[in-house]
C-alpha cells in the first residue's frame, strides 16, 4: 500500500503541476499534494503505528472514526430503546422532567413484554389518592442529636474535580430550591458546594480530602471545622463504590487543576489516586469506633456509610460488630456494580463486586435477621433516574434513593463518554474553562429542580396506582415478573386447548 501510494500520489502532484502550469489552475492542490507526501513518507518511517506505516494517510481516518465512535453510534444507529448505560428513552425521560415539559410517550411501549425477565408494578383497581406533597425520611438513630429530614431522593457523590464547578453549583442552588441534599463525593466539601445554600451530605473517601494532614491521614479539627458547618446535615464514609470496588478514586492529572489542588491538599497536575482503604480503621471494630467519633466531632449529626457489597461475611461481621458495641450508623448507602465513575479500570467496572438488586436485598434482609434495621436507614444508589426505579429500590428495602448520573442528564450530559478524558462536551465533567462557560448555571439549577420534582411527582403517582397511600408501605409484592404470566398460561392454555380438541 506504501508503494501505491507514493508512485500515485508522485504521478498526481505531476499532472497536477503540469495543469498548473499550463492553466494556471489547481494552486491549492499543487499545495496540498506535497505535504500529503510529505506526511505519507514521515509515517512510512515512523515505527509506532502500524496503521500508519502500511496506509500513510488513509490511516488517519481509523483514528478519527475510533475518537467519534460515541457520536455515530448515538446519532445514526442507536435506537431509542438501545444504549448504554442508559438508553436513549431514558435520558429523553431525565430531559423532558428538567426542562418541565410534557414527558409523555405515544402509541405504547417499544419494549417487548413477552419475557421471563419482564418486571412491572401490580396496579391495584382501586387506587389511592396521589399525594400532592413530596416524601421525605428523617435519618437519625438513638445516638444522633441532630436529626435530618431528607427528601426521599438526593444526589448521589460526585466530587468537584470530576464534576466542573458551574455544575456543583448548578447542582447545589437546585437542590436548595427542591429541599434535598447534595453528597460532595469524596473530593471534598468546597466553596461551590456551599454557595447555593442548599443541604450537603460531606463524604469522607480514603483520601481524607478536606479533612487530613501533611501526611494524608485524618485530621480531627480539620473535619470537625467542616462537619459543623450549617449547610453539612450528614456525613458519610466511602468504603468502597460500585464502578470500582476495592481500587479507591481516580482524578486524571488533566483535572487536577492548581484549585482542585489546593482544595484537596495535593501537587496539582497529576493522578490523583485515593487509597483503596482507609488509614482509620482496618476492621469492622475500627469502622464502629470511626463513626462514633465523627459523630462526636459533629456534635451529633447523622453518619453513615457507603459500600458495593462484595464478600457478605465482612457485612455481617460489621453488624455483629455494631451489636457488640451498641452503636449504629444513622444510615447506609447500597451501591451496585453498575454504578458510575469519572474514571476506573474496565475489569473493575465490568468484574467487581454486586449488582445493585441483590445487595440491596442482602442488607436489608442481613439487618431485619439481626433485629436492627429500625436502628438505621438504607439508601439505594444505583442507575435510579425515574419513578419507576425509585419505588423498584424502595420495594427491595431501601428508606431513601441517590442518584447521580440521573442529575448529570438534567444538567445536560448527553451520554459522550468523555468524563474521564476533560472534553466533556456539556461542560458538566470538565475543568475546561471554554467547555464550562457552556453550563449556564441559573438555566441548569432550573433544570436539576424541575427534574427532581417530577420524579418524585411520578413515583407518588406510581404509588398511587398501586394503591398504597405511603412509601412506607411498600415492599416486593406490588412489582410481578414475566414468569409469572408463564406460569399463568401453563396453568390454563393446556386446559382450553384440549376442550377445543373435545368439541371440535
Amino acid at each position: 500500500m506504501r508503494k501505491k501510494f507514493f508512485i500515485y500520489g508522485f504521478l498526481l502532484f505531476l499532472i497536477v503541476a503540469a495543469i498548473y502550469y499550463y492553466t494556471e489552475r489547481g494552486f491549492l492542490l499543487v499545495i496540498i499534494l506535497p505535504i500529503l507526501l510529505i506526511v505519507g513518507i514521515y509515517n512510512a518511517i515512523q515505527k509506532k503505528h502500524a496503521i500508519l506505516r502500511n496506509f500513510p494517510v488513509l490511516g488517519y481516518f481509523r483514528y478519527l472514526f475510533e475518537m467519534i465512535a460515541p457520536e455515530i453510534q448515538q446519532y445514526f444507529i442507536e435506537r431509542s430503546t438501545d444504549g448504554k448505560p442508559f438508553s436513549r428513552n431514558q435520558r429523553s425521560l431525565v430531559y423532558q422532567r428538567a426542562k418541565n415539559i410534557d414527558s409523555n410517550s405515544p402509541f405504547g411501549t417499544q419494549l417487548n413484554l413477552n419475557h421471563d425477565s419482564y418486571e412491572g408494578i401490580r396496579h391495584s383497581i382501586f387506587p389511592a389518592k396521589v399525594n400532592e406533597e413530596l416524601p421525605r425520611v428523617l435519618v437519625g438513630g438513638k445516638d444522633c442529636k441532630q436529626p435530618y429530614s431528607a427528601s426521599l431522593f438526593n444526589v448521589s457523590a460526585m466530587s468537584f474535580g470530576s464534576l466542573s464547578e458551574n455544575a456543583v453549583r448548578a447542582i447545589n442552588i437546585g437542590a436548595k430550591k427542591g429541599n434535598f441534599y447534595q453528597n460532595t463525593g469524596e473530593g471534598g466539601l468546597t466553596e461551590y458546594h456551599l454557595a447555593g445554600g442548599g443541604d450537603i451530605t460531606w463524604q469522607i473517601g480514603t483520601g481524607y480530602f478536606g479533612c487530613r494532614d501533611a501526611e494524608g491521614n485524618f485530621s480531627p479539627e480539620k473535619f470537625s471545622e467542616k462537619a459543623n458547618l450549617p449547610n453539612v446535615k450528614m456525613i458519610e464514609i466511602k468504603l468502597s463504590q460500585g464502578a470500582k470496588p476495592g481500587h479507591g478514586g481516580v482524578l486524571p492529572a488533566a483535572k487536577n487543576t492548581e484549585q482542585i489542588a489546593k482544595i484537596r491538599g495535593v501537587v496539582p497536575h497529576t493522578m490523583i489516586l485515593s487509597p483503596p482503604g482507609h488509614h482509620a480503621f482496618s476492621d469492622a471494630k475500627g469502622l464502629i469506633h470511626f463513626i462514633k467519633q465523627l459523630r462526636d466531632l459533629s456534635n451529633g449529626k447523622p453518619i453513615g456509610f457507603k459500600l458495593c457489597i462484595g464478600n457478605t461475611a465482612e457485612f455481617e461481621a460489621i453488624c455483629q460488630e455494631m451489636i457488640a458495641e451498641d452503636i449504629y450508623p444513622d444510615f447506609i448507602t447500597v451501591d451496585g456494580a453498575e454504578g458510575g465513575t469519572g474514571a476506573a479500570p474496565l475489569e473493575f467496572a465490568d468484574g467487581v463486586g454486586m449488582p445493585f438488586e441483590p445487595a440491596l436485598i442482602f442488607v436489608n434482609k442481613t439487618l431485619v435477621r439481626l433485629g436492627i434495621r429500625e436502628k438505621m436507614r438504607i439508601i439505594g444508589s444505583g442507575k435510579i433516574i425515574s419513578g419507576y426505579s425509585i419505588l423498584h429500590a424502595v420495594a427491595l428495602g431501601a428508606d431513601m434513593c441517590n442518584s447521580a448520573r440521573g442529575f448529570m442528564f438534567s444538567l445536560g450530559c448527553i451520554q459522550a463518554l468523555r468524563c474521564h478524558n476533560n472534553e466533556c462536551p456539556t461542560g458538566v465533567a470538565t475543568q475546561n474553562k471554554m467547555l464550562m462557560k457552556g453550563l449556564v448555571v441559573t438555566d441548569k439549577s432550573d433544570r436539576v429542580y424541575h427534574f427532581h420534582k417530577n420524579t418524585l411527582h411520578s413515583a407518588n403517582e406510581l404509588l398511587a396506582a398501586a394503591g398504597k397511600n405511603s412509601f412506607a408501605d411498600v415492599d416486593i409484592n406490588i412489582f410481578m415478573r414475566g414468569d409469572e404470566f408463564a406460569n399463568l398460561s401453563d396453568m390454563y392454555f393446556p386446559d382450553n386447548l384440549k376442550n377445543v380438541t373435545q368439541f371440535s
